[in-house]
């Protein structure tokens, strides 16, 4: 009866403790934000410097196989592929930073509005889940 006793209060304890001392609580999300160009902003011509950071998760290069990492993708001017297949390699508009980097220069933006989302994705380059995603729209200014 005494091991029936100890048993049970060693699983309450297993139970009720993380809740009393905050160990049961869940991760920080995952989020990633575009720092610049600034949502909204008019930019002079030229190239475009996008600066990402991202937090809850380590950025890593996709060479990495590991869980708990990702690298920054951006789709610029186009839409986000669906969120479970994998981002494509060699499309238009879509840029793989497979080696963790968080800045990035385009080149040959015409003027006029365009829109930048970024997005996390892991090694094998499929989307997080629930999605990382940020989005940017700005402006090239006439020459």
């Amino acid at each position: 009866m005494r091991n029936i006793v100890r048993s049970r209060t060693a699983l309450v304890l297993a139970v009720a403790l993380p809740m009393f001392t905050g160990c049961g609580e869940q991760a920080e999300p995952v989020t990633v934000s575009i720092v610049q160009p600034a949502d909204g902003a008019t930019l002079p011509p030229g190239d475009v410097r996008v600066t990402l950071t991202a937090s809850g998760v380590e950025i890593a290069p996709a060479s990495e196989e590991r869980s708990g990492t990702a690298h920054h993708h951006l789709f610029i001017d186009r839409p986000l592929t669906p969120s479970t297949d994998t981002i494509p390699a060699g499309v238009a508009g879509i840029i793989h930073l497979g080696r963790a980097q968080t800045e990035f220069t385009i080149s040959g933006l015409e003027p006029g509005e365009h829109t930048v989302i970024a997005l996390l994705a892991d090694w094998a380059h499929v989307p997080l889940s629930p999605l990382a995603s940020d989005t940017v729209k700005f402006t090239v200014a006439q020459p």
